[in-house]
């Protein structure tokens, strides 16, 4: 299979779910890079000039709507389309959102492996829409805040509902759900994170 194009750069935190995405679209013949967050990513870009961005948003140092917003603001990058992937960010703000700054997909975790295929081959034959002109950064840095707040928000209800439900479990049920726990927590302080630079971002804004 000859592919007349740049390579697939697939960008998720969990080495399993990257392994999978990785093996998937090896198996169809598609030449794969990889990176673990925004910022590996964007190193990648510049070197090995992906035929398509495949992204997961929840990412420490930076995420999948960050570097969303930095491929489409350079003109060197902004025609390379883009998928998003998620299981957090989910709902239909969270999905606007993400078309707003030019994902040109947005697909749901867990994969239907078949339904990923089938996206990733309509867009390299096919090509995609025409993407929207990109935010200002200032009007992505306050929509991307209130995603934010909004996902914190949330892992906060998960953590306190995890934590009443462990007082109540029988041992032999508590891992499962002590390890929900954890993640949870991580994502929590992946969140925080974020949202703490776009607070000091938006700061700057105003004192400008």
């Amino acid at each position: 299979m000859t592919i007349p194009y740049g390579p697939l750069l697939v960008v998720e935190d969990v080495p399993n779910v990257l392994e999978l995405l990785e093996v998937t679209l090896r198996f169809k013949g598609y030449p794969v890079i990889t990176a673990r967050n925004g910022q590996e990513a964007l190193e990648k870009i510049t070197t090995e000039h992906p035929a398509l961005i495949i992204t997961d948003i929840l990412m420490p140092k930076m995420d999948g709507y960050a570097l969303a917003h930095r491929v489409r603001t350079d003109p060197l990058t902004r025609h390379i389309p883009l998928i998003f992937l998620s299981a957090t960010y989910v709902t239909p703000e969270d999905k606007s959102f993400a078309m707003s700054i030019g994902a040109v997909r947005f697909i749901e975790k867990p994969i239907d492996t078949e339904e990923f295929l089938l996206t990733v081959a309509e867009l390299l034959t096919q090509g995609a829409d025409p993407v929207p002109e990109p935010l200002g950064d200032r009007e992505f840095y306050t929509g991307y805040r209130e995603r934010l707040e909004h996902k914190l928000r949330h892992k906060n209800t998960q953590i306190s509902r995890t934590e009443r439900l462990l007082e109540t479990l029988p041992a032999i049920q508590r891992p499962a759900f002590e390890a929900l726990l954890q993640q949870t927590h991580n994502d929590r302080d992946e969140i925080q994170a974020e949202l703490t630079q776009i607070y000091k971002i938006l700061d700057d804004y105003k004192n400008k």
